[in-house]
């Protein structure tokens, strides 16, 4: 006998978020970062320096080179997604913002697939709410559209995704890539032709965006749960099955064909620090990750009676897959990232069984959290444009040493539309609508989205300044002088080459007038060949010098 589900809703309960605040609130989540600021370090710039190189003809296509490195990783569709996008661009839009562009589309397409992958999933069987003996309940398209929306204010909502997801960096596309076999999977009872094209693109995309294990795994455990959970009503699992099987083996053979198979596995005990791997699991998939939890708990008879409950099963997997990689693989961050879209779904399903008391809990905390830092990027930045108060202009000057601050009146004005709109949101949620189940998710995502952009406008130059190689570069063109030929390097890392090209426009060379070293390059340059000129800090971090070198 099956177990009840644990989501009782009623048809109030699943009353429509309006489109248009949704839509704003991806709009004002997406651009900010993908305009206006310049490659930060040290993987943002690396890859743009990459796509530059492409773009400009001086690398080969199947193995690029900058500086005479290859890149770090196998998988070369990210750089050649931003090489196409600089070639296709006007000659009007800057180049950076061009690279950007097929970035800003993958993050959008995540969201996308993040709510039709939870939106399927909810129309599930085995996900609907009790059914009422008098009626009453939520319809299973409200009920599925409501779920939908809650998946997508908690994958907003997480603090971990902004950055990562707003850089021309492989992982956006291993990002984009995931959400989009997720959504193929959820969406398979009931569509086909989208499904059919989300799956290939998804695990061809993983594989040629450099996770080819990752794309096997997923695939092989998506075939797992089609084979082992049927949908009522339908007969598509053996096509589906089928289909699932022959692709990943084919983006399996692929990667063999393509040398794309590497063993990335970190030995235990070497390079993983498990305290500030504990810290990373905590804040960066909050809060989708306490609410995830609350929904395992909840729907735990439905999981361990094996009930077919593909809803909870889908996303599981997927979450699991990004933590295991998370805990066995290097970057810890940009494996954890994979794993939100399927995290946030998950955490949406926890909406229909939260008490009133948890929900209240989650808003206060929310409200108070986001006020708090809204409130702290402000003071902050009137203490860099008028000197008061005192001692944040100073923490300013003493951690950006010569950074001077910008007044741009449009990022003041954005910066208070969306400050306004905070407070607009906060008042109306304490004022109305009390019974969606999605409204405890709405102060979680709104605030997020209002710190990210107050940080890329408010804050933006001051974070250029900080995070970018602008002023560092700046100042090796003044040792180097208005036409220095071209320049030697030695022991600079990819980035530093990206940005020496980029910033400085210098063409790099092996018997050139200058040489341009990191102050930790080994073996030193030969001081009967090199005079010594400078040494150039970056100003907001000590351990970074660049010694500029004369030939003799």
């Amino acid at each position: 006998m099956n177990s009840p589900t644990p989501a009782i809703v009623t048809q109030n309960a699943v009353s429509r978020l309006p489109r248009w605040g949704l839509l704003l609130l991806c709009l004002a989540y997406i651009v900010p970062g993908f305009v206006g600021r310049d490659p930060w370090k040290s993987a943002d710039v690396t890859a743009f320096g990459y796509m530059l190189e492409l773009a400009q003809g001086r690398t080969p296509w199947l193995a690029p080179l900058l500086g005479g490195m290859p890149p770090e990783t196998e998988g070369l569709l990210p750089y050649w997604l931003g090489a196409w996008a600089i070639q296709a661009a006007p000659p009007w839009l800057p180049v950076e913002v061009a690279a950007r562009l097929p970035f800003a589309v993958l993050l959008a397409l995540t969201l996308m697939a993040t709510w039709y992958g939870a939106y399927y999933l909810a129309r599930s069987p085995g996900a609907q709410p009790v059914a009422f003996a008098f009626g009453g309940e939520a319809h299973p398209l409200d009920y599925a559209r409501t779920i939908a929306d809650g998946a997508l204010l908690a994958l907003i909502a997480c603090l971990g995704l902004a950055q990562l997801s707003h850089e021309v960096t492989s992982y956006l596309v291993q990002l984009g890539c995931t959400a989009l076999l997720f959504f193929a999977v959820a969406a398979m009872p009931y569509r086909t032709l989208a499904p059919a094209l989300a799956l290939v693109a998804g695990l061809a995309g993983l594989t040629l965006a450099g996770a080819p294990a990752l794309a096997a795994l997923l695939g092989l455990g998506s075939l797992a749960v089609v084979m082992a959970v049927p949908v009522e009503g339908t007969n598509r699992r053996l096509p589906w099955s089928l289909a699932l099987a022959a692709v990943t083996l084919a983006v399996a053979l692929l990667a063999w064909q393509l040398g794309l198979w590497r063993w990335r596995i970190v030995d235990a005990g070497e390079a993983k620090e498990w305290q500030s791997l504990a810290r990373l699991l905590l804040w960066f998939g909050w809060p989708a990750w306490p609410l995830a939890l609350w929904t395992l708990w909840r729907w735990r008879r439905q999981i361990l009676n094996r009930q077919g409950h593909r809803h909870l099963l889908l996303p599981l997997w997927f979450s699991a897959v990004s933590i295991a990689a998370t805990l066995t693989t290097q970057p810890a961050d940009r494996a954890l990232l994979l794993g939100l879209p399927a995290l946030a779904v998950l955490a949406a399903f926890a909406l229909p069984t939260l008490r009133r008391s948890v929900g209240a809990l989650i808003d206060w905390f929310t409200l108070l959290f986001f006020t708090v830092s809204a409130l702290a990027i402000w003071v902050i930045w009137i203490a860099m444009q008028t000197g008061f108060p005192p001692k944040p202009a100073a923490n300013v000057a003493k951690l950006a040493p010569g950074f001077v601050p910008q007044f741009s009146a449009l990022a003041l004005a954005v910066a208070l539309a969306a400050t306004a709109s905070w407070c607009y949101l906060v008042w109306w949620r304490a004022a109305r609508s009390r019974a969606p189940i999605w409204k405890s998710l709405v102060l979680p995502a709104g605030g997020a989205a209002l710190c990210w952009l107050l940080l890329m406008t408010l804050w933006l130059p001051l974070l250029d300044y900080a995070r970018s190689y602008r002023a560092q570069v700046g100042s090796v063109m003044i040792v180097l002088g208005p036409q220095p030929g071209c320049v030697q390097t030695a022991g600079l890392s990819r980035a530093q080459v990206a940005a020496l090209q980029y910033h400085g426009g210098l063409a790099l060379g092996n018997d050139c007038g200058w040489l341009v070293a990191d102050i930790d390059a080994r073996p030193r340059p030969d001081a009967a060949l090199w005079e010594r000129m400078a040494v150039i800090p970056r100003p907001t971090d000590k351990t970074d010098h660049l010694l500029v070198f004369k030939r003799r």
